[in-house]
């Protein structure tokens, strides 16, 4: 078994390394760039945000750096080893147990109950089922919708909905979370909400963050601030 364990020696959480992402351009014969030989590192306990217009490659970055989509070009480094060597079941335990994911769109899977969706991470990674059923129901308690706990995704309010996402990306204890735009289809009240939520995490859980956000008001709440324009990043 694979040991992704970070040094605690260590204060470098996530290293992206010369990123290079292409995709196909509308005549199909060229290649456009969104990432260009781009680096970003993402130290322990710190939240890092990127900013950027809509098209500029965000969420690009977002899912190379989570192992979710491969570079042309680069390396991203996880206590000095990349990622991207590992073989597919490799890569997705690894982002099973450090990482965190929340996204604007839930993905909450509809079949199951809130309970059931925040259990899933823990029970691919091979907990018991008891063990996996209590940590969730803390989780949903500590986001306070443990009263929602038997209600699948259609019975609840967006801002519910981002709370089970919120307790399923830390039912496994996560070294890193990203979260691509989580308050992008939430009302004021809610968005501070989840944000609040999602800041005192790096206070209690010593968690790193990567916040991808077209909001610069978000941002500035950030330790640390980049703008992706024209495939590179820039400090803010």
């Amino acid at each position: 078994m694979l040991d992704f364990t970070m040094d605690p020696n260590n204060t470098t959480i996530l290293k992206g390394e010369s990123i290079t992402k292409t995709f196909a351009g509308k005549s199909g014969s060229e290649r456009l760039t969104v990432l260009d030989n781009l680096s970003i590192s993402i130290q322990k306990g710190t939240v890092v945000s990127v900013v950027g217009a809509s098209g500029s490659g965000k969420s690009t970055l977002l899912h190379i750096l989570g192992g979710l989509d491969r570079p042309d070009k680069g390396n991203v480094n996880w206590n000095g080893q990349n990622i991207y060597g590992l073989k597919q079941k490799q890569l997705a335990a690894f982002r099973n147990k450090n990482l965190g994911f929340v996204f604007q769109f839930h993905h909450l899977l509809p079949e199951f109950s809130a309970l059931e969706n925040v259990m899933m991470p823990m029970l691919i990674a091979g907990s018991h089922f008891n063990e996996a059923r209590q940590k969730a129901e803390q989780m949903l308690d500590r986001f306070g919708i443990a009263g929602r706990a038997e209600h699948r995704p259609s019975e609840l309010s967006g801002g519910e909905q981002q709370r089970v996402a919120m307790g399923r990306a830390l039912v496994n204890n996560p070294e890193l979370i990203l979260a691509d735009e989580p308050t992008g289809n939430l009302d004021e009240e809610n968005t501070n909400i989840m944000l609040d939520m999602l800041f005192g995490l790096q206070k209690t859980e010593d968690v790193s963050i990567l916040l991808i956000t077209h909001e610069e008001k978000i941002a500035k709440r950030t330790d640390i601030v980049y703008k992706l324009q024209k495939g590179k990043l820039h400090s803010f």
